[in-house]
């Protein structure tokens, strides 16, 4: 699927997504906080960890697409060494594609060159955390990109907020399928706003925005970032 994030089984419903979380929360891995407004950014840390939703599309028992919520584990490391930049991806419990781990580590580079942002003394691991599932695609790309380089920046994405896009060579959001089904998954989960790509994928049906629920088209990662976070990108 080289337009979106699938998973290799049939999603688990809600309630279990649910549960993962309070599991993620439970074992110490906290979800970001939306900061006050106007106050400066939190100092950054050396070490964090961070679970950032991913809109997704997989098959439903009846062989039919359908949007799906899941979440991604990012671990940043800031080291005292200018080595490298040293990004892994765990095969455990769930893997990431190829394809994914490719787009994800253009997306990081790219956010961090339009960031202004030095990464080679940086560690990187990234969960997915869903036993014998794997993420295809590359519309989670945006939304790892933009939340790594928030947490090297001390700001935080604001809860309830997600991206689906990729990063493109040039700074800016790329299209990516299946927006309709995603929108619908992310109200399901009672999300606030989502940020989806300008450029419109053409195989995309006509959709509604859900009542109450704030949809931001956006084509550069200055506004998709200051629409996560509340903070600008450089």
């Amino acid at each position: 699927m080289p337009h979106h994030s699938g998973f290799t089984k049939r999603s688990t419903e809600s309630s279990a997504h649910r549960f993962l979380l309070l599991s993620l929360l439970s074992a110490g891995i906290l979800l970001s906080s939306m900061p006050a407004r106007g106050a400066p950014n939190p100092t950054p840390l050396k070490y964090q960890q961070l679970a950032v939703p991913i809109l997704g599309v997989t098959l439903n028992q009846e062989h039919q697409p359908m949007g799906i919520v899941t979440h991604v584990v990012i671990y940043f490391e800031q080291r005292p060494d200018h080595n490298g930049l040293q990004l892994r991806f765990r095969i455990d419990p769930g893997r990431f594609s190829p394809y994914a781990q490719h787009a994800v580590t253009q997306a990081i580079a790219r956010a961090c060159q339009a960031a202004h942002l030095r990464l080679d003394s940086w560690t990187i691991y990234l969960t997915f955390p869903y036993q014998g599932l794997t993420m295809y695609g590359d519309s989670l790309s945006a939304m790892v990109g933009l939340s790594v380089v928030a947490m090297a920046k001390g700001d935080m994405v604001i809860f309830g907020r997600a991206i689906t896009g990729t990063i493109t060579e040039d700074g800016h959001i790329g299209a990516v399928g299946g927006i309709p089904y995603k929108v619908e998954a992310a109200y399901a989960e009672h999300m606030d706003r989502i940020v989806i790509p300008e450029e419109r994928d053409l195989r995309d049906d006509e959709w509604q925005t859900p009542f109450m629920m704030q949809v931001s088209p956006v084509s550069t990662l200055d506004k998709a970032y200051y629409v996560l976070t509340g903070h600008t990108l450089q």
